[in-house]
């Protein structure tokens, strides 16, 4: 290859789409604009792929979705996952690092690579030629956040992103839970059964407004501290605090709904709605927050019918920057609108370490097959990484897409029936076969 591909941000996604690109043959440019004279507020180096908050990438064993990812980026030569491994202190069954010495490593493998080469310089504008990876991750500069603002038009970048937890529809109860829209409208695609209702007493509603009020909340970092909430995301514990009866005439109204386990009628209710198109995923309409993850399984599994309610992924809140990558981005990264660049890591919409890395690995062999005029096909749905990529680009639903880990809910189902405790290791073993078909070709 004599073409040069250009990848904006040193972080994990970054780095892992730079390794990646490069051993295919890719020349690789790899901008970072963090020096020792100029760090973010959040970052205390300028190593490449420094681990900013915690220092473990979470359970490493098969059986769960995360611990796949682990197992099919290894089998992809992922650097992030060499150094991991490489530098893990004891952690349980979880894959924990050594922060400096991992990030040191990873900067020392890529400042050696022939084909890499690393430039302390921060970009400001997105090329309008050449192949180019944005993986600038959710604290992109102010000047790169409106260009991508200019570019996407979609100015939902700089403000806490309040994220509604969710739920995983098999352990909902519907014995007490039902299906139905208010008033049984059906929107595009819909039925009039579109919505999870668990309805509440007068007494639990008020019991939960006053556990949600008296919840433990988490604190903003100092840097976070200036920036405002959007007002269409609030939090459902914020909400709460103005009023014992406005959530029951905000996101828990009962109108429009009938139950037809009971002929009371519900003082408030609370309504699930779909989150993929695979329908095993149900966010809670209305409930993103700050409680902490301990309050959150506690307060909410007291919600009729979620008593046994497993969650895929608790709310949170924190500063973000991301994209909305199901309307923005083909199915191979790429700006739809400028096909010249893709997005990576956590700007696409991914939580997490890994997740970053993986969406890097694709995004960088993407790349490099482009750049040396083939086709790379799409890893298979089954699969970890395909279930991740296709949830950003075709899965999500786009008017509600928030920021995701990986989970067993973003999977293809399978064909055959299993007992819960198999099902696991029969989505990981599906998914291992179909890496390894992929990788062979």
């Amino acid at each position: 290859m004599t073409k040069t591909l250009t990848i904006i941000g040193g972080g994990l996604a970054g780095s892992e789409a730079a390794w990646q690109a490069a051993n295919a043959g890719a020349k690789v440019k790899l901008y970072e604009m963090r020096s020792p004279q100029n760090l973010t507020k959040a970052h205390k180096t300028d190593h490449l792929a420094e681990l900013v908050c915690s220092n473990s990438f979470r359970n490493d064993d098969i059986t769960s979705a995360i611990g796949l990812l682990h197992q099919e980026m290894r089998k992809c030569n992922s650097l992030i996952m060499q150094m991991a491994d490489k530098h893990k202190v004891p952690a349980g069954s979880a894959l924990a690092v050594d922060r400096e010495a991992f990030s040191l490593d990873i900067q020392a493998n890529l400042n050696n690579h022939p084909n890499i080469t690393i430039i302390r310089e921060e970009i400001n504008t997105l090329p309008a030629e050449g192949l180019t990876i944005v993986a600038s991750g959710p604290l992109t500069s102010d000047s790169l956040t409106q260009e991508i603002i200019q570019v996407t038009g979609k100015e939902q970048l700089a403000f806490f992103d309040a994220i509604a937890p969710i739920i995983y529809k098999d352990s909902i109860d519907f014995n007490i839970c039902w299906m139905q829209s208010r008033y049984n409208k059906s929107g595009p695609g819909g039925s009039g059964e579109d919505y999870i209702n668990c309805p509440m007493t007068k007494e639990q509603y008020y019991n939960f407004v006053e556990e949600l009020i008296k919840g433990e909340k988490t604190k903003f970092k100092e840097w976070e501290k200036d920036t405002p909430y959007f007002n269409g995301c609030l939090p459902i514990e914020v909400m709460a605090e103005r009023g014992k009866d406005t959530l029951r005439f905000g996101p828990m109204k009962p109108v429009g709904l009938d139950n037809p386990h009971s002929s009371d009628k519900a003082y408030a209710v609370v309504q699930l709605r779909q989150d993929n198109k695979l329908g095993t995923l149900y966010n809670m309409v209305g409930f993103q927050t700050k409680l902490k993850y301990g309050d959150q399984k506690r307060i909410f599994q007291t919600i009729p019918g979620l008593e046994g309610a497993e969650f895929a992924r608790l709310g949170g809140l924190h500063r973000n920057t991301f994209i909305q990558s199901p309307k923005l981005l083909d199915e191979e990264l790429r700006l739809k609108n400028r096909p010249n660049i893709r997005f990576a890591g956590q700007i696409t919409g991914v939580e997490g370490y890994v997740e970053s890395a993986a969406i890097g690995l694709l995004a960088g062999l993407f790349a490099a097959a482009e750049l040396n005029n083939q086709t790379l096909e799409l890893p298979p749905a089954v699969t970890a990484l395909g279930s991740l990529l296709r949830h950003l680009t075709a899965n999500a639903n786009p008017d509600t897409f928030q920021p995701m880990n990986i989970n067993f809910g973003l999977f293809v189902p399978l064909e055959e029936k299993c007992k819960k405790h198999d099902k696991p290791m029969l989505l990981s073993n599906r998914a291992m076969v179909a890496l390894e078909n992929w990788l062979r070709k």
